[in-house]
């Protein structure tokens, strides 16, 4: 049995301005996401495919012009991003690594950063989540019960949070945690 020959794959050509711009656009189209990751996507198409404008590329001034736009949103971003994240379980430190990873300003992730009350949320539904601590229905014993407090800090989420959650005697002491954050602000 003979083997067909392998089409080579053809380059794609150099990004003009306008094909640079449609890229972006495409981009922003299908994907929430924040100016520096959309200009890091930009930057990574010019390495690949060249450039075939006469000036420099600029991915910034698109950037900025689509945020011009509102195509762009990083304050909105950074809001759902957090909070898909909190809904999941994790914690402070994690979703800062995340907001700070996607390009995201220190003065914004202080403005959209969640409070006490909702961190201690968060734990009590990664641990829910993971069955850790009152939900885990194996006995606890010391190795365990470390285990499960560093999967806590893993996900985020600061010593004492991980240490109350985990040594809760049950479900409802746990909860009873979380919620006394709401009753002394």
């Amino acid at each position: 049995m003979s083997r067909r020959p392998v089409k080579e794959r053809r380059k794609p050509p150099p990004l003009s301005p306008h094909s640079l711009q449609e890229l972006a656009l495409a981009y922003v189209a299908r994907f929430a996401s924040s100016g520096s990751k959309v200009e890091q996507y930009l930057q990574r198409k010019l390495r690949e495919r060249g450039w075939d404008g006469d000036a420099a590329p600029d991915p910034r001034a698109i950037v900025d012009r689509f945020a011009e736009l509102g195509y762009i949103d990083d304050e909105a971003w950074a809001r759902a991003k957090g909070g898909s994240l909190l809904r999941r379980g994790y914690g402070a430190r994690r979703i800062e690594q995340a907001l700070g990873a996607a390009g995201i300003e220190e003065g914004l992730r202080a403005e959209v950063r969640a409070g006490e009350a909702e961190y201690r949320q968060s734990a009590i539904a990664y641990a829910a989540r993971r069955r850790l601590g009152p939900w885990d229905s194996r006995p606890a014993d010391r190795a365990g019960r470390e285990k499960q407090i560093a999967a806590m800090l893993r996900a985020g989420h600061g010593f004492e949070a991980a240490r109350a959650v985990i040594d809760a005697a049950s479900v409802a002491e746990a909860e009873a945690w979380a919620a006394e954050v709401e009753e002394n602000p």
